[in-house]
């Protein structure tokens, strides 16, 4: 894999990272939590495409489309975990 090619995960990785936070909301430690998991999300499901020899999506070496997906289900994740409830008494 090129550089170029680890940029454009990337930056694919932070986008879905930040619509998901635009889409959500929040303060900005959530901010960082929603990049942190997708780029770790993204980069694991391009990793087990190429172990399984997936093709769906690809851009180039990227296997976009189980990269995405898996980053997709880590930012659902991640929100779901991180919900706190602010109810007292509980």
């Amino acid at each position: 894999m090129t550089i170029l090619a680890f940029l454009l995960g990337s930056v694919l990785a932070a986008m879905y990272g930040a619509v998901f936070h635009l889409v959500r909301g929040g303060s900005l430690g959530r901010l960082v939590l929603y990049l942190v998991v997708s780029g770790l999300a993204f980069w694991f499901g391009h990793t087990v495409a190429n172990i399984t020899g997936l093709t769906f999506l690809s851009l180039g070496p990227i296997r976009a489309g189980l990269a995405t997906l898996s980053s997709l289900v880590g930012l659902v994740a991640a929100d779901w975990l991180s919900a706190v409830d602010s109810r007292e008494g509980r």
